[in-house]
């Protein structure tokens, strides 16, 4: 199943996309309306299965040029990212590949959807793009096991975490250079776990910068899976559903190339992920 999040007249709804390649709708105002996908994946069970059901029954064509669409997952209680995932990102970062995953927080207040500007700030010209696959909680959980990490799975995502890096690096900790108001773009579609390989293993990632490729890589380049990162994560923390784990960014990042590279506005950021869809972003100044 693959839904999206929208607002239309300032009414927010859900679709699906349909075997014809159509959305089917529905928002607040009516009474089929299933619910948003935040709540529809706490509800658990087959209440994302039931809420296909409403909009493929119930739904209107929904044209996506007369909508806004919102990040698909509106309000995660927790948004745990990864940093240095992949070796090579690794070696251009000056890190070392590391045998613990490297975390961080990023807060809601910086998501928006697909389509919406990627904002510049005024403070800093070091805006870098990330290219990430975010695995969606499905199911609670603490100290959960490697073996059965992947049930706790409801579906996946695309995310630029994109970032400040003179605020990144200004200090050990990199909350602040990672959580700058409309830099995490995340979207568009939810696509439901069955719907990709176990973990989303082998499917290619790719950011390209006004068309032209920066990053190019595979999610089986990871240094530490999907499984692997809920097992290791919900030792500290119970995963609850909702929560969004960012997991990492390849190589290519403009930070490392000589010059760096920059976005900056008028540019276009897009990062495609194999199956899953193309998030695409301006650049705006803020």
């Amino acid at each position: 199943m693959r839904f999206i999040s929208f607002a239309r007249d300032n009414v927010s709804g859900i679709a699906i996309k349909s075997k014809n390649d159509v959305y089917l709708a529905l928002d607040q105002t009516n009474p089929k309306f299933p619910g948003d996908l935040t709540s529809l994946i706490k509800s658990g069970g087959e209440a994302l299965t039931a809420a296909r059901r409403s909009l493929e029954t119930h739904g209107f064509p929904l044209d996506l040029t007369d909508c806004i669409l919102l990040p698909p997952i509106a309000e995660p209680e927790k948004i745990i990212c990864v940093g240095l995932n992949y070796v090579d990102h690794s070696h251009e970062a000056g890190f070392e590949v590391p045998d613990y995953p490297t975390l961080f927080a990023r807060f809601r207040s910086s998501l928006i959807g697909h389509g919406a500007p990627i904002r510049r700030p005024n403070e800093s010209e070091q805006l870098d793009y990330e290219g990430e696959l975010v695995a969606v909680v499905g199911r609670e959980g603490r100290r959960i096991p490697k073996g059965s990490a992947l049930a706790h799975v409801a579906g996946y995502t695309v995310f630029n975490d994109a970032t400040l890096r003179d605020y990144q690096f200004r200090t050990p900790q990199w909350t602040m250079g990672k959580n700058f108001d409309e830099t995490g773009a995340i979207g568009p579609q939810f696509v439901t776990a069955d719907e990709l390989p176990p973990g989303a293993v082998g499917l290619r990632i790719q950011t390209r910068l006004n068309d032209v490729v920066v990053q190019n890589a595979n999610t089986s380049q990871m240094v530490f899976d999907v499984a692997t990162l809920i097992a290791l994560i919900s030792d500290a923390m119970t995963l609850r559903p909702g929560d969004l784990i960012v997991t990492g960014t390849p190589s290519g990042i403009g930070m490392a190339r000589k010059p760096p590279l920059w976005m900056k506005p008028g540019d276009v950021c897009e990062v495609e992920i194999e199956q899953i869809g193309v998030l695409r972003n301006p650049i705006e100044k803020d």
